[in-house]
């Protein structure tokens, strides 16, 4: 039986993760407040601002901040996506 949290970012229970995804104490707080959806959501956005910021998560400076905006998608008012981003998904 899978385990449920009360997820920050849903704002609904849901299917928590199975392991912390991340090292350290934000690694934990990940793994008792966000869900699997929601982390999955987080793991798409993190690959389009490493995309179209052209950055590597190798860098530093990159990693701290993919750090600083997965805080802000999951836990604060949202990461936002770079000035000129247009979805795929989005018609021409």
């Amino acid at each position: 039986m899978s385990r449920t949290v009360n997820c920050v970012k849903l704002k609904a229970e849901a299917e928590g993760l199975d392991y912390p995804p991340y090292p350290g104490a934000l690694g934990q707080r990940i793994f008792e407040q966000v869900s699997k959806q929601a982390w999955q959501q987080w793991l798409a956005h993190q690959t389009m601002l490493i995309n179209e910021n052209r950055i590597s998560p190798m860098d530093p400076e990159a990693r701290k901040f993919l750090e600083t905006e997965m805080e802000n998608y999951l836990f604060g008012e949202g990461s936002e996506k770079p000035a000129g981003y247009v979805s795929p998904d989005s018609e021409e």
